[in-house]
């Protein structure tokens, strides 16, 4: 079985709690759930790793080589700046696809900017929790 990692960023973890009008009501842990139980059903094994702190994702990253066949990320904030997990994404060599529940592009100009999407696969945007689901089924095309 094909194992896949969803990695999310800092603050990921509030959602449910923070900024309802854009991140929705359902919490981090919910949508955790149903990630996996979506992967499941569409042949996966997952794991979902979530850290507020960028060395912890680095790490986690360069620990995907040879043990996951595919990773979803959803980087948060650090998508728009951080060349530090541009590198570990690049340096891992295996397919990336970047994903964010709100549409960054249609938000505030700093998101439009993503330094980690040269180096994924592609980028889903602004579906909500669906992000992942789509994510997942473009991995499932890839592999």
């Amino acid at each position: 079985m094909k194992k896949i990692l969803v990695i999310l960023g800092p603050n990921l973890n509030m959602v449910g709690v923070r900024e309802k009008g854009i991140y929705g009501e359902e919490t981090a842990s919910d949508i955790e759930k149903q990630i996996i139980s979506y992967a499941e059903r569409n042949g996966f094994s997952a794991e979902v790793f979530q850290s507020n702190h960028e060395g912890d994702l680095i790490d986690k990253i360069h620990s995907a080589k040879g043990n996951f066949d595919g990773v979803v990320i959803n980087a948060g904030a650090l998508t728009h700046y951080s060349y530090a997990l541009r590198d570990a994404i690049a340096c891992v060599k295996i397919p990336f696809v970047e994903v964010h529940m709100s549409n960054i592009h249609a938000r505030e100009e700093f998101r439009h900017t993503s330094v980690i999407a040269p180096v994924c696969v592609g980028q889903i945007a602004g579906f909500g929790k669906n992000s992942y689901f789509l994510a997942i089924n473009a991995l499932k095309d890839l592999m």
